[in-house]
């Protein structure tokens, strides 16, 4: 039997785990604590661990891990910028789950975008007290307004797609972008230019991180609304609150936060917050944030458990090759399992 150390467990997380673990004789140690170079000893007599966006994966955990015996990685989420993938190269095997659900990553940003500007959350909470003033309620039509999409993978294609169902006028960023999609592709200075509306669904590497900064705002239309539904360092969440507090940034719409990771998925509510920017962001009535919560559906939920047991069950069965592995061997990570036709070590 497969052990497996599954670390930041939730209590949404285990049924669909432990239903597809007995399917593969796999064994789930579900454990509360994050994967921290302290909490790695935990995954001591395990053949592998799983782990999620707010695990640290850095060079000294991969060696404390590799010294514990531990073969494989599974992240149950697409992204990995947590995970030093270069140094686990010839030492521990990474996989990741590409796509669990782009539709409820995209319907949530639409459904964030829609509560904004059409004031849904502050009329919910002025009809519970019997409040029926439309006063301050005034919104905008989404039709014909403008959008910018950067990142056109899966996510991405389907929000745009959302966003023509409602009469906007699309265009997009991508370093790749996607042919043959009839996308109006333009570059990101265009981009923060002419959109009203700018939503993020790309990854977090050292070329994005901060992409949306004071300078990026700067260039934006006076009003503009931003959604990320993808990794919280895409933002300069300072750069953003100045342009807030400016009256450049209409509104802003995060479902991630770049110092989530000590804060998102736990219960605060009878604790005072620390972290003050994050504390001025949401007391701001033109902000909206939920933790991290876009691929919260059932269907996303059963798909990422599904895919991470097929990950780590096909790295034990035959020759070991994972459709889904993270590798740094040719340095295209993702890209090269579409190549190869061996493992990478």
């Amino acid at each position: 039997m497969i052990k497996v150390a599954f670390f930041d467990a939730k209590a949404y997380d285990m049924p669909s785990f432990k239903h597809y673990g007995r399917l593969h004789d796999m064994e789930f140690k579900f454990l509360e604590t994050k994967l921290t170079e302290d909490t790695a000893e935990l995954a001591n007599g395990c053949d592998a661990v799983c782990v999620f966006v707010n695990d640290t994966v850095n060079a000294a955990i991969i060696d404390k891990l590799h010294e514990h015996g531990i073969r494989i990685i599974a992240l149950r989420c697409a992204g990995y910028n947590n995970v030093d993938i270069r140094h686990a190269f010839g030492k521990i095997h990474v996989v990741h789950v590409p796509a669990y659900s782009p539709y409820a990553v995209a319907e949530h940003a639409a459904a964030l975008l829609l509560t904004s500007v059409r004031r849904i959350h502050k009329a919910y909470n002025r009809t519970r007290d019997f409040n029926f003033s439309l006063n301050g309620l005034t919104g905008f039509d989404l039709h014909g307004k403008t959008v910018g999409v950067v990142g056109t993978g899966k996510i991405g294609r389907i929000f745009i797609d959302i966003c023509r169902g409602f009469g906007m006028q699309v265009i997009a960023y991508d370093r790749f972008p996607a042919e043959g999609s009839g996308i109006t592709y333009v570059s990101l200075d265009e981009l923060l230019q002419q959109s009203d509306i700018i939503s993020l669904h790309c990854p977090l590497t050292d070329e994005t991180r901060h992409m949306i900064g004071s300078e990026a705002i700067g260039k934006m239309k006076k009003g503009v609304v931003i959604l990320n539904t993808s990794r919280g360092a895409l933002i300069d969440a300072e750069a953003l609150l100045e342009g807030i507090k400016a009256r450049k940034v209409g509104a802003a719409c995060l479902d991630v936060y770049e110092e989530e990771a000590d804060i998102f998925f736990e219960d605060r509510s009878g604790h005072i917050l620390n972290d003050e920017l994050l504390a001025r962001l949401i007391s701001m009535p033109n902000v909206i944030v939920t933790s991290h919560q876009a691929f919260l559906t059932e269907e996303a939920l059963n798909n990422i458990a599904e895919t991470t047991v097929n990950n780590i069950r096909s790295y034990f069965d035959g020759d070991g090759l994972c459709d889904n592995e993270l590798c740094y061997r040719c340095g295209k990570i993702e890209q090269c399992r579409k190549e190869r036709k061996q493992k990478c070590f």
